[in-house]
């Protein structure tokens, strides 16, 4: 049965963030994850995890500067050193929080390298980031994303991403399948899922258009989830999605599946 964790940067937003930890465990959920949580001391939020019974699946690691625009460092060539910096400060938030995933940003193609040397950059990176965290048991993961919501961004399509974790050859490197993004950008989910299941280390979801919760938009996610089910998929599915009204109504689509969390 689906194991869903809450995105607490995007659910729960009618509440202060140290507030969500505890919502998030009312509703049920047994795991969360964060967009970026270096705002925050990880002594309040390993708190409100221990407080909440809630296990910390995955958050990001740092992304560069955002409100410059960075979308991630790792296939930026000449940034090596900074990339290097967010991985430490991501496994000193992430050790003491027994955080065992890291999805890693890969950034916005520079226009003024190779294609080549931006590939390369970002497979080199990846790799220093994985021998880094494996150390910590913590593994590191990869998205694709789609060109709509991020335009020019470096990872777009599954098998894309195939390719370059062939190319980074770490056991400690994965695939974070995005069924919102790679509905956008490619469809055919479900045969798609089923081939990459021996990469997929996470899961996220979002329905389209919108972003909003399932059972909002095109998504027949009754058979995804089934499908999912059936490729005996155990980890966990982050709800990374915006309510479309307030996150504790719009939780409703969740009860037409075997809720496996506490009630």
């Amino acid at each position: 049965m689906p194991k869903f964790n809450a995105n607490l940067t995007m659910m729960f937003n009618e509440f202060n963030f140290m507030e969500r930890f505890k919502h998030a465990h009312e509703q049920g959920f047994m795991g969360v994850e964060i967009l970026f949580p270096y705002a925050y001391p990880k002594e309040a939020i390993g708190d409100q995890l221990s407080k909440n019974d809630l296990d910390l699946v995955l958050f990001n690691m740092p992304p560069g500067d955002l409100e410059a625009g960075d979308r991630g460092l790792a296939c930026i060539p000449g940034r090596t050193s900074e990339f290097r910096d967010t991985v430490n400060t991501a496994i000193n938030y992430a050790t003491p929080l027994n955080c065992k995933r890291l999805h890693c940003m890969a950034g916005l193609k520079p226009t003024d390298n190779s294609d080549n040397l931006i590939e390369q950059t970002f497979i080199e990176n990846i790799q220093f980031a994985a021998d880094m965290c494996r150390e910590h048991q913590i593994e590191v993961l990869i998205e694709a994303i789609n060109t709509r919501d991020i335009p020019g961004y470096f990872l777009n399509y599954s098998h894309q991403a195939e390719k370059l974790i062939k190319a980074i050859n770490r056991p400690n490197v994965g695939f974070q399948y995005d069924i919102y993004h790679m509905q956008i950008m490619e469809g055919d989910l479900a045969v798609t899922i089923e081939k990459l299941l021996p990469q997929i280390k996470h899961m996220q979801l979002a329905d389209t258009p919108g972003r909003h919760e399932p059972g909002t938009g095109e998504i027949n996610y009754p058979f995804i989830f089934d499908t999912i089910d059936a490729l005996g998929y155990e980890g966990w599915i982050g709800c990374e999605y915006r309510p479309k009204k307030d996150t504790i109504s719009g939780l409703n689509w969740i009860q037409d599946y075997r809720w496996p969390f506490k009630m």
